[in-house]
């Protein structure tokens, strides 16, 4: 195992950058970053991580599709990324804390892929599925291929609000980018693809 594949471990100063890059700012619901957390991104405009409480009234994602979310970025996120859940999970809480209507957009996505394994491997939801299958469901549908539209149909949605968003946040955090080589990202990243042939040697 390589020093990069290492130190590949997703952290909430990840977070913190890539709801920067994103375009998020600290709002209602923020918390301030832990004193550890702050000293190591002492250098950062932004010390606190909007949506980080729990409050329903400033999260509109509930568990259920937070875990769906992780599940989705357990397939197309690199097997060398560690901490995955509490990125993500912190990541999402952020981007959704002052946009509703983002947040129902998110859970209609998640509500398709639940009917869409259901249909078609007689599982209950998405996330119950093995990663395996997760990822073929992924490409059955075209998600992988098809072009991200939030006014798109259901699979061009669940590309958007779902894989996209989740590989723009890897690619824009500190560690998601030096893992694939890109120090300064500019927008959303075009597909699953280069992620899975995992990071350069």
């Amino acid at each position: 195992m390589t020093n990069e594949e290492t130190d590949a471990t997703l952290t909430r100063r990840d977070a913190i950058r890539a709801l920067a890059a994103a375009g998020v700012t600290a709002g209602g619901g923020a918390l301030l970053v832990s004193a550890d957390d702050d000293r190591e991104a002492n250098d950062d405009a932004a010390t606190t991580v909007p949506g980080s409480e729990t409050d329903a009234a400033e999260n509109a994602l509930g568990e259920h599709e937070l875990s769906t979310m992780v599940a989705i970025a357990d397939v197309v996120y690199p097997t060398a990324v560690d901490n995955v859940a509490a990125f993500v999970e912190q990541y999402l809480r952020g981007r959704v804390a002052d946009d509703p209507d983002r947040a129902a957009e998110l859970t209609d996505a998640v509500e398709y892929l639940d009917g869409y394994a259901e249909t078609w491997y007689d599982a209950s939801t998405f996330r119950s599925l093995s990663p395996e299958i997760r990822a073929e469901t992924l490409d059955r549908m075209g998600a992988d291929t098809v072009s991200p539209d939030p006014d798109g149909g259901n699979v061009q949605r669940v590309r958007y609000y779902c894989i996209n968003d989740l590989l723009f946040a890897l690619y824009a955090s500190p560690t998601g980018g030096k893992l694939v080589g890109i120090e300064n990202p500019q927008g959303h990243p075009g597909g699953a693809t280069s992620y899975r042939a995992g990071p350069r040697s």
